[in-house]
């Protein structure tokens, strides 16, 4: 009978998870969505459609809306109070809810699991263990440090354009947009060139973790995903202590701060989100930037001229349409926010990809503007303490990998069956058909 028991428990877990976790939520979205609620109808959108219409109608309720289950944001200042303020806290843990709902969490979660989401993962931890795990890593993320490894980056870059021509038909995200972030991720952390393309798969199965309102299927394709993740990152770290290198997890493994180093938990957590970070948001930004310069010739035609200004053109591309479309966060106290008192528990969302296109920060923000002057004030690298780990490698990868893309392919053209990700938080093409055209003597 306990034995009995115990299979009957571990098979219901993932039911009552993914129940409370997406089902419930999904519903309850689903229902405020055509009582005309913007969160609930936002929810739709950004997975099925374009949300900027959206955006649009929540900027027009004023600095801070309050939907039926949180407030948001459509304001760049507001956006950036919340994204620094102590009064509030990154994620929210359902399994510190109180009451039955808050017991039923806790019953059901799987502490094997450790998804981007969940503590301790750097997304999600506030001081003083993010300040310690961030520490740990930030100096291989140093403008600095990411300059050492542009050169690296050209030469992968070139080599995958040499191999992007030839057929009239290329998928330009798998054939270039993936592989370029990957390599260059996989480089720093010391990861075997024959694991990349299962790193990338890992990757795509898993991306949907951030969402909410899953279906059973695609909650179970992420949950199996992650714990063949974890497997995978506890053997190659297990390879860096017996073999260690000069790379970022073998420094990880042996790090020690205040005489201090990581935990195997700890360790997983930081490893795999700084690994899955790395190129997972870049290739939405590639791809985002492809589209864009094809979309508008003139700017492109700007860049051929005045090719210094490739990095403020990066910066409007991440303003314009930005690989990561919202945050949220939750108030720690009773605060106030844009005039109106935010209860303690409550969750505001913070519209990343609206707040960039505020028209009281932005002249003309419907208009893609590579010598936009202000370009690099968007938050699409999020504020505050969990402003991004990795801005200074994406930056650097979007403007090699798009200068070099269209100065080899000058008559790159799109073709159609373009398909964008069906992810909710993340916005980027799962598929990106393009015509190279002939290359440039490279």
């Amino acid at each position: 009978m306990p034995a009995t028991n115990q299979r009957l428990r571990m098979a219901t877990r993932p039911v009552v998870r993914w129940g409370l976790g997406h089902l419930l939520p999904r519903t309850a979205m689903t229902v405020a969505a055509r009582r005309g609620d913007l969160q609930g109808r936002l929810i739709a959108a950004t997975q099925h459609g374009d949300p900027f219409p959206l955006f649009e109608q929540v900027r027009a309720q004023g600095p801070l809306y309050r939907g039926r289950f949180a407030f948001l944001t459509a304001s760049l200042p507001v956006a950036r109070d919340v994204l620094t303020s102590n009064d509030f806290r990154t994620g929210f843990d359902l399994t510190e809810a109180r009451g039955p709902l808050g017991r039923a969490f806790r019953w059901a979660s799987d502490e094997e699991l450790l998804g981007p989401l969940q503590p301790p993962s750097l997304l999600v931890t506030d001081p003083p263990d993010h300040t310690r795990y961030r520490k740990l890593v930030s100096r291989v993320f140093s403008v600095r440090a990411v300059e050492k490894v542009r050169a690296r980056a050209e030469q992968i870059a070139a080599e995958l354009l040499d191999q992007l021509g030839g057929p009239d038909r290329v998928d330009l995200v798998e054939r270039y947009c993936s592989l370029l972030p990957v390599t260059v991720i996989a480089e720093i952390l010391g990861v075997p060139a024959g694991e990349r393309e299962r790193m990338l798969a890992f990757g795509a199965a898993a991306a949907p973790s951030l969402d909410l309102g899953l279906s059973w299927r695609s909650f179970r394709q992420v949950e199996t995903a992650l714990l063949d993740f974890d497997g995978w990152l506890g053997a190659h770290l297990e390879r860096l202590r017996a073999q260690p290198g000069d790379d970022l997890l073998s420094q990880l493994v042996a790090a020690r701060e205040g005489g201090v180093g990581l935990d195997e938990r700890e360790l997983k957590a930081t490893a795999g989100l700084v690994l899955a970070a790395g190129f997972e948001t870049t290739v939405n930004l590639l791809g985002n930037g492809a589209v864009l310069l094809h979309d508008h010739p003139d700017q492109l035609e700007l860049l051929r001229g005045e090719p210094g200004r490739w990095p403020n053109a990066v910066d409007e591309i991440l303003r314009y349409d930005p690989p990561v479309l919202l945050t949220g966060r939750s108030a720690v106290r009773d605060t106030e926010v844009a005039g109106r008192t935010v209860p303690r528990g409550a969750l505001v969302t913070t519209l990343l990809a609206a707040a960039n296109r505020d028209p009281e920060v932005f002249a003309g923000p419907e208009r893609f503007d590579a010598t936009r002057s202000n370009a690099k004030d968007h938050v699409s690298f999020s504020a505050g303490r969990h402003f991004c780990l990795g801005a200074a490698l994406a930056r650097m990868e979007g403007e090699v990998g798009l200068r070099m893309l269209f100065d080899r392919y000058p008559n790159l053209r799109l073709l159609p069956g373009a398909r964008r990700r069906r992810t909710r938080i993340l916005r980027g093409y799962e598929t990106l058909p393009v015509a190279p055209g002939r290359p440039t003597v490279a």
